[in-house]
């Protein structure tokens, strides 16, 4: 790329989407990453990632990206061509919608620094979003660009998207949508413009589409269970039908994580008044399928349990919302039963009666009954202490 077509781009918070989103830009333009947390920012200095992501730590390697990481807010939102807004969006229960506090403050400070920069929010948020930031702020030059990534694949997938999505007709929209295209190995990926709205909506129901087919799962894993019926068999013997697949169907303790809890929460608040129920069926299974998993593990009347991570996932460093922890939540008050964690992540853990164990062989030795969300490699010499859904031995 010529480095006249070089565009200057500020991308704000170091999360999974920041740090994937920033990479990929730094191959043909010229980026700067902006975290408030300071050891964040001090590790990719450093050249280390701060989340747990092999392919990011050798990307930051590289000697051919055109990138920087800073505290300092005036290097990324002065003087730039696009502003991507990439803080986390928690969803606030009392207001019944996402916390949209870092993203307002993001946008403010973008206009105030860079009157003429496109700013690309890619924090996940409520339908209408854009359109309101734009009258609040009386600054058009705003759109949606949401993200699809899979943790601790985030890099691999906004280096080969399955699709790129602008939200939001202003003329800056297609020069952003190329200009990300351009820095990705699949350049034949859709690249697909439309109204914020739209784009929202996008985002939201493809999450909640995840999350239902992960509930479907769960819900044919709870039917095999207590009908001494094969989960494996009949989940490969429905995945040849091709509109079915044999992808996303491994049982699970439940979904949780950085988006599909919030995410379904978020859209069944968007409904408002508009017939619905397949949205609020998909968070009650969630939760169904989490009470009948602490019903099962207690019927095995262990005298000591043994919670092998909080995480979701292997190779993540990721524990939001997971589900694990809701299991730890319905049964942790159970007399006459030793509770013990695994979690080489955490220092401390907030409940007093589960014992955070941090060598793995006392763990082991400890625990009657050793509950896993996900297999591991760590696990195989006590496969016989293990209670897990993972059927197919993936994420």
């Amino acid at each position: 790329m010529n480095k006249q077509t070089l565009q200057r781009i500020g991308v704000v918070g170091a999360g999974y989407v920041g740090i994937s989103n920033a990479l990929v830009l730094s191959q043909n333009n010229n980026v700067v990453l902006f975290d408030i947390d300071q050891t964040k920012i001090k590790k990719l200095n450093s050249g280390k990632s701060p989340i747990s992501e092999g392919d990011i730590d050798d990307f930051l390697k590289r000697d051919d990206i055109s990138i920087s990481f800073s505290t300092d807010e005036k290097k990324c939102f002065s003087s730039k061509d696009f502003i991507l807004v990439c803080t986390p969006t928690s969803y606030d229960p009392e207001k019944d919608s996402f916390n949209l506090e870092s993203v307002e403050k993001s946008v403010q400070k973008a206009i105030s620094h860079s009157p003429n920069a496109l700013i690309v929010i890619k924090s996940t948020i409520p339908i209408g979003c854009v359109d309101t930031l734009r009258q609040k702020f009386k600054y058009k030059d705003i759109v949606f660009s949401p993200e699809f990534l899979r943790e601790g694949l985030s890099l691999s997938d906004n280096l080969n998207p399955s699709r790129i999505i602008v939200g939001g007709e202003c003329k800056k929209s297609k020069k952003f949508g190329n200009t990300l295209l351009e820095s990705t190995n699949n350049k034949d990926a859709p690249l697909l413009f439309m109204d914020s709205k739209s784009a929202e909506c996008v985002k939201l129901f493809a999450n909640n589409y995840l999350a239902m087919r992960v509930s479907f799962f769960n819900e044919l894993d709870t039917f095999a269970m207590s009908h001494g019926i094969e989960a494996k068999d009949i989940i490969e013997g429905i995945k040849f039908d091709s509109r079915i697949g044999d992808f996303y169907n491994n049982p699970s303790f439940g979904y949780g994580g950085y988006c599909l809890p919030k995410d379904t929460k978020q859209l069944k608040a968007s409904f408002n008044d508009v017939p619905q129920t397949l949205i609020q069926a998909t968070i009650d299974s969630n939760f169904q399928r989490k009470k009948f998993m602490a019903m099962k593990i207690l019927e095995a009347k262990p005298k000591s349990i043994g919670f092998y991570r909080l995480i979701m996932k292997k190779n993540s460093d990721n524990f939001r919302e997971s589900s694990i922890q809701s299991i730890i939540d319905l049964i942790h008050k159970t007399k006459n039963i030793k509770f013990y964690l695994y979690e080489p992540n955490i220092s401390k853990y907030h409940l007093k009666n589960v014992e955070l164990i941090s060598d793995i062989s006392e763990f082991k030795k400890l625990s009657d009954l050793i509950i896993t969300n996900r297999r591991d490699n760590n696990l195989n010499n006590v496969g016989h202490k293990l209670f897990t859904r993972d059927i197919f031995k993936n994420n």
